[in-house]
């Protein structure tokens, strides 16, 4: 089973800002390319933060109401470093949430869960930037074309690596939703077939029909010597 990786699927040519760029250069740099987040970079491309809209925001709504409309019901207080930032160091939130080239997307799709943030900048081993990637990115692997999911299930998975040929398990693919319908050689491999087709890429939902011919696990060699059976 080959599964995508980030690097598949990020964006590798990535819009950037340097630590200095002042807040009206960082806002046109998010309307020039219609991004709602720039990752924040030192003079060797590491990666030291993100400034996203929010962020921008956050600034603009700690500013005086210039129509004097509003008003202020929160007791006084001091006013945070990010709302009198005027450059990207200080907009930026930091650290920034990163992923790495290598990682699948289900590593990645779990960071951005956690981290609860729309894209990750994806980085190398030295901290460099070298893509960014998007939760629009990370859906790509459900467009995968059912024949391409049904020939891994079909010829990686179930005849390469279980040894059940297609004779024995037949494999229906429909808008990524796998249904399997056979019988396998034993009860306890029907478990280990259902999770590895839930792990190929683009596979939205598994069902199955499928007998056994004996519940009995494979017989092996006891550590003594002795004939024994999987545990």
């Amino acid at each position: 089973m080959k599964h995508r990786t980030v690097r598949d699927l990020m964006t590798h040519s990535v819009v950037s800002v340097r630590a200095q760029t002042p807040f009206k250069a960082v806002v046109k740099t998010l309307a020039d390319n219609d991004i709602t987040a720039v990752p924040v970079v030192d003079a060797s491309d590491r990666t030291l933060g993100v400034v996203s809209e929010a962020d921008l925001l956050h600034r603009e709504s700690a500013q005086p109401d210039p129509a004097g409309l509003s008003a202020v019901l929160d007791a006084p207080g001091e006013v945070s470093v990010q709302s009198a930032a005027t450059t990207a160091e200080g907009l930026m939130t930091s650290p920034a949430v990163v992923a790495h080239p290598e990682w699948t997307v289900v590593q990645a799709a779990r960071v951005m869960d956690d981290g609860h943030v729309k894209r990750l900048p994806v980085v190398d081993d030295t901290g460099r930037l070298v893509g960014i990637v998007s939760r629009a990115d990370l859906l790509r692997v459900f467009l995968r074309r059912d024949h391409a999911i049904r020939e891994e299930i079909s010829g990686d998975i179930l005849d390469r690596t279980l040894g059940i040929g297609p004779d024995e398990v037949a494999v229906a693919v429909t808008d990524g939703r796998v249904a399997l319908r056979g019988t396998v050689e034993r009860r306890d491999l029907i478990p280990v077939v259902l999770r590895l087709c839930e792990g190929v890429d683009g596979v939205v939902e598994v069902t199955e029909s499928l007998g056994h011919r004996t519940d009995e696990p494979v017989a092996t060699a006891a550590p003594s010597g002795r004939p024994g059976v999987l545990p």
